[in-house]
């Protein structure tokens, strides 16, 4: 298995409404591994996960979407070096 892995920044309503929650599922749903953690400035979020190329696209889609609770107005994605041995996915 290739890992592929993403660093993700979310801008919008993404704070206080449940995004690292709903991220932090539906990755380990994907079964990706990696975080999700909240920036100083109340606007954005952040996020590195990895897996196999198909649940990584399916995870960088939903970021893209968000929920009914948040509303996504920017993504920024950079694909970043896999980490090995990585396991889990946290809220930092």
């Amino acid at each position: 298995m290739e890992l592929v892995r993403k660093h993700v920044i979310v801008t919008g309503k993404v704070q206080g409404v449940g995004y690292r929650w709903n991220a932090r599922s539906r990755a380990r749903a994907l079964g990706l591994t990696g975080w999700v953690c909240n920036l100083p400035d109340r606007r954005r979020v952040e996020l590195c996960f990895q897996g196999e190329q198909e649940a990584v696209d399916d995870m960088e889609n939903w970021c893209r979407t968000g929920g009914a609770y948040f509303r996504v107005t920017g993504v920024s994605i950079s694909e970043v070096l896999p980490i090995e041995d990585e396991a889990g996915f946290e809220i930092r």
